[in-house]
């Protein structure tokens, strides 16, 4: 049974920082990544990385501030958020799967999601 087990949100002051956590047991997956969901808004693309890539993919909105990695041997991603606003203010949800190159920011393109975790920036 694959689940994926997210930490790390928090509520912190504008400019501030936090690393996510999310931890995948029960298989192995194509690419692993970070979507957030704002109140009264769409699940958005934060963040992916593919197992064999070269480098992760961001979302415009984060790019420059948030960093993903990923330790295979773990079977874990780690989204260190720097420079935090106000904007940034979502649950946090960790995904796998085996997306192709074209839908990696897709979040229908990624079978399994964590329960998610709440990040809160205050201005």
């Amino acid at each position: 049974q694959v689940q994926l087990v997210e930490s790390g949100g928090s509520s912190v002051q504008a400019g501030g920082s936090l690393r996510l956590s999310c931890v995948a047991s029960g298989g192995n997956f194509r690419a692993m990544g970070w979507f957030r969901q704002a109140p009264g808004k769409e699940r958005e693309f934060v963040a992916t990385i593919l197992n064999f890539s070269s480098g992760p993919r961001y979302a415009d909105s984060v790019k420059g501030r948030f960093t993903l990695s990923r330790d295979n041997a773990k079977n874990t991603v780690y989204l260190q958020m720097n420079s935090l606003k106000p904007e940034d203010t979502a649950v946090y949800y960790c995904a796998a799967g085996s997306p192709i190159l074209s839908t990696m920011e897709r979040a229908a393109s990624y079978n399994y999601w964590g329960q998610g975790t709440q990040v809160t920036v205050s201005s």
